[in-house]
This record gives structure tokens, sequence and C-alpha cells, in this order.
């Protein structure tokens, strides 16, 4: 266990560490094993923060001229499906000098460019790579060893848990990923799923995308699919400001953001962090626009009172405003994309935004001509 703690949102959260940090201390016991050292126990290894880590080990083996050992992941109070697997590697010598490194059961592999590592390679991150070769190459150091050894990374799971993280979306099959750029996990599920964004972006630019979708939720997912299945749509939570950032990193030269209106309606607020508990002025928004265009007080009162957007919608249908309304939350929601765009991604991004109902469906086509086609893949 690391005792080392974060305060999240006014909470005291234990850190952990990532499977990097586990590969890299199961292959440096094993290789300790392999050489003549090892069996203490336990292992220790520097991380990229650095911190030094003393990691418990298990399941140490020596057979036919291979030493393995496993380090049980800990992920801290981070939700993470891998918190609590075992990260196993296994050792042998080889004729060539160096170090190689392969992905064993329940590591994925890389199927599409643009990730960390190249198509067809076991998804065994840089970071996590250099991490394996520092921690076996101090213990040839030590023993005085100075032939080639094969590190083979496996986790008996992996191929189980992959099914509830998004690897598949990302073209990686077959199990996990060993990630980990710092070797410790802070328990801020947001820069983890901010992570994810920027994979997937990466991924859809290296097969030749020049505009991406966003969208919140699986709403939008489930959407654009029905009406718009052309589009290949990352889903960026509340986050969309982050991402139209991320985007134009990545290369982009052009986003559409569709989602339900009473997510992107905090968009004409200036909101790009759409989690009310960043601010929630919805139904503000419908009653000011609403008074622009003639409501009287009785009817932003009750827009005020709406429990939900879908509600506001209806009232303003009603009283024959929601036109003249939207027009305005259209064209305000528009005008604070630009502005965003030209602040934080230096004017490189074109953004356009399409809004829908679950009652009245697609409110609007993107305001701006949108190709809908995708480069093949």
């Amino acid at each position: 266990m690391l005792e080392e703690y974060r305060f999240v949102d006014g909470k005291k959260l234990r850190c952990g560490y990532t499977t990097g940090s586990c590969a890299a201390a199961a292959a440096k016991e094993a290789a300790a094993l392999l050489l003549g050292g090892g069996g203490a126990g336990f292992v220790e290894i520097d991380t990229p923060a650095g911190k030094t880590l003393r990691l418990p080990t298990e399941e140490a083996a020596h057979s036919g001229g291979e030493t393995s050992c496993a380090i049980r992941k800990d992920g801290g109070d981070d939700p993470d499906v891998t918190s609590g697997c075992l990260v196993r590697a296994s050792v042998r010598k080889r004729q060539e000098q160096g170090f190689v490194i392969e992905g064993g059961e329940g590591i994925g592999k890389v199927t599409l460019p643009g990730l960390d590592q190249p198509v067809g390679e076991a998804a065994i991150n840089s970071v996590p790579r250099l991490m394996i070769c520092d921690a076996v190459r101090e213990v040839c150091e030590a023993s005085g060893f100075t032939g080639g050894l094969l590190v083979n990374i496996s986790i008996p799971d992996g191929e189980k848990l992959a099914a509830l993280t998004f690897n598949k979306r990302l073209g990686i099959v077959g199990g996990l990923s060993v990630l980990g750029t710092t070797g410790i996990v802070e328990p801020m599920s947001e820069a983890a799923f901010c992570d994810s964004i920027r994979a997937e972006l990466s991924m859809l630019r290296a097969l030749g995308h020049d505009s991406v979708t966003l969208t919140p939720g699986n709403m939008g997912i489930d959407f654009l699919a029905r009406n718009y299945p052309g589009l290949r749509p990352i889903k960026c939570a509340n986050f969309i400001g982050e991402s139209i950032v991320m985007s134009a990193e990545a290369g982009f030269s052009s986003i559409l953001i569709a989602g339900h209106i009473g997510k992107l309606v905090k968009l004409v607020t200036g909101n790009f962090n759409t989690h009310s508990k960043y601010g929630d002025a919805r139904q503000f928004v419908f009653a000011a626009f609403a008074a622009q265009c003639g409501a009287d007080r009785v009817l932003t009162d009750e827009l005020l009172r709406c429990a939900t957007s879908e509600a506001a919608i209806d009232l303003l249908k009603s009283a024959g405003l929601w036109e003249a309304v939207f027009a305005r939350i259209l064209d305000g929601t528009l005008r604070q994309l630009d502005q965003f765009c030209k602040r934080r991604s230096y004017d490189r991004l074109r953004c356009d935004v399409l809004f829908f109902s679950s009652k009245y469906g697609p409110l609007n086509p993107p305001a701006r001509q949108w190709n809908t086609a995708s480069p093949e893949r």
C-alpha cells in the first residue's frame, strides 16, 4: 500500500501505483531471481515521479531457465478496474545483448495507428517500457551480467478486464494496456478520463480524420448513430473545453459538438466544463432569451421553475416563442465557441454545434456545412 494522499473535492484520497510500476517491479524481481538474487518478499523501484516504491512480491517461481514474479496492482482510491489484478513478468536470457519486452497473456495488441505503440506491438506504453528496462538494467549491473534478457509481461485476467475499459474502441484488442507516465496513480478520475479522450483523438487523427465529433455521453452516441451514422463521435463527458484544446493539439481543423440541449445550452454562458458543480444556468438562459423575445413575467417565472430543458421547450413552443429563443441560443453558443477557439486553440479550429431534444429530435442542422464522410479505417 502506498501511504500517500491527495485531497480531491474535500476528501482525503489515497494514491496508488500504475500497471507500469507493477510491470517494472515484477520484471526487476524476476531478473534478480534469474541472476542469483531476489527472494526478499518485496522489491523497490524508482518511479518517474521521483518516488521510490517498495512493493510486495507474489508467485515467485523458477522453471527451465525462466523466472517469474507478480505484483498486485493497487490503484489507491482512484476508480480503476485494474486495481487488485496481478501483473506478472517472466524473464529469461537471450543470446543477443539488450532487453526485449514482449506482451503475453492478457496484454492487448495495438491494431490502429495513433497510439503510444505502433500497430502490431503489445500495448505496453513507452514510459513503462523505460521503467522495465531501467529496473532490469539495475539488476544486471549489480550482478555483473552483460548479456541480454527477454521480458514477458502478462496480466492473467487482462482480457476479461479489458472489456470494461475503452481499449476496444481505441483499437487495442485481446487485453489491457500497461500504462503510467509517473508510476503513481493519483485519485483524480477526471485526469484519467481526459487521458483516454486524448488517446482516442490521437488515434482518429492518425487514421486521417481532419474533423472530429464530440458528444458528452451515451445519449449523444445513440442519437448520432441513429441520425448521422457517418460520424464517429468521441465521448467527452463534461470536458468540452479540455477536449477542444486537445483536438487542436492533435491537429484537427474542425469540431462538431453534438449533444442534448440540456447539456449544451450551458455553453452559451461560457461554461466549458458542463458539470453542475461548476454552474447550471439552464433555466435562466431560457427565461432570459424568452424575455428578449417578448415573454411576459408569468412565462419567464414558469421557465425559471422548469425541472428540465424539455419542459422549457414545451412551454416556449406553446407560447410560439421557441424558434426565436432557440435562434438566440444557437447564435450565442456559436459565438462562445468561436471566442473559446480563438483564445485556447490559437484560432486553428472551426467549431460547429448540433443540439437535439429527446422529444423533438434534432433541433438544428450543424450550423455550418459539415462533412459526415469518414476516412477508411
